[in-house]
Order: structure tokens, then sequence, then C-alpha cells
């Protein structure tokens, strides 16, 4: 990789741990991450204004970056490289959230073949509520359950149970980063499993 002459010192900076990080240096991974977690997190939580969707999308954009860390080209700086991913990462989250928004009143047939229709749950949920609720609920599990063994456990600890990334690991003696990095791959499966079932509906 060429340096780019207009550079500044913190860019240069940046390319050389990318050089390192293509290498497999964890250090340098780790070092990249330092400099840029808390201005993505910010972006991102301006974005969607929700913490808990801000953590996992920067996760998801430091995820996606180092995934295709090797096709980087120092046209430009890595840091808008990276800020452009996770733009991008946070738009099509945006995307798919007014999508389930606009079309989660629709009908699903359960494994029995009966209707089943969700609706939005106010706060205040009375016993038609609940039963609605109880549905949506039924019906995220049987698509859970079609999970691989290991992104079911991890989703089921996470979503239903609302454990945080260092009670799973600790549970289930892992990493926290690999934690994270499972949840992504199994929020993708997730979002496959949910878009096929909704074309053949």
């Amino acid at each position: 990789m060429e340096v780019n002459p207009n550079f500044s010192q913190k860019a240069t900076e940046d390319l050389e741990l990318v050089r390192k990080a293509i290498l497999n240096d964890q250090k340098a991974y780790a070092e990249l991450m330092v400099r840029y977690k808390d201005a993505i997190y910010f972006m991102i939580l301006k974005m969607v204004n929700n913490k808990e969707d801000a953590n996992d999308l920067t996760v998801e954009a430091f995820g996606k970056a180092f995934e295709n860390i090797d096709k980087y080209k120092p046209d430009f700086a890595f840091s808008t490289w990276l800020f452009k991913i996770a733009t991008n990462n946070c738009i099509d989250f945006i995307r798919k959230k007014r999508l389930k928004t606009t079309s989660i009143d629709s009908a699903y047939d359960n494994q029995d073949g009966e209707e089943v229709r969700i609706d939005f749950a106010s706060e205040g949920l009375d016993p038609e509520e609940k039963m609605i609720k109880k549905q949506k609920n039924d019906l995220m599990r049987t698509i859970v359950d079609n999970l691989p063994a290991r992104y079911k456990q991890l989703v089921i600890l996470r979503y239903f149970d609302e454990r945080s990334y260092e009670e799973i690991a600790e549970e289930l003696k892992l990493p926290v980063g690999t934690v994270k990095a499972q949840l992504f791959r199994a929020r993708d499966l997730l979002f496959n499993t949910i878009k096929q079932g909704k074309e053949k509906i």
C-alpha cells in the first residue's frame, strides 16, 4: 500500500496498523478499535437513538470492517472507510427496522397451520394484547429453534433472558469478543430466516 501524501499523521499511523492487521496482528486490530470505538458508537447513537442498538451496531461495524480489511484501499483515510461502513450498516438496520414496523401486523401461519396476527402492544397490555404478545414470542421462539444449537443458545440468553454480553461470556466460558461475533452471525441467520419465511407467505 502506498501512503497518500495528503494523509495526516494519524491516517498514516492507521495505515500501518491496517498493514499489520492484514497479517493477522491482533494488537493492531485492538488498537484500531480503541482509536475509533467511541466515535463510531456516538455517531451511531445519534442515528438510532438507542444505546443497546448502538452497542450492537458498533460491534457489527467493526466486525464487517475487520472481515473486509484486506479490501481497504488507501486512496482515502482508514477512518473515512470505517465510518462509511458503520453508516451504511446503520442505514440498513434502520430500513430493516422500518420494514418490520410497517409489516408487523402481517399474519403468519404457525406450525398447526393456524393464522397468527401480530399487532403493536401498548405499554399497558390488556388480556387480548398479552395473548398477542405471547403469540409473537412463540413465533420468534419457533424461528430461533431452527438456528444451529450454539447460535440458538446465544440468542435465547441475549434476547429472551436479556443477559449482558459479559454474563453470557461467563456462563458459556467464552471470550466476550467471541460472544459478540457469534451473536452477530446469529442475527444474520435470524434475519435471513424471517425474510425467507415472509417470502413464503
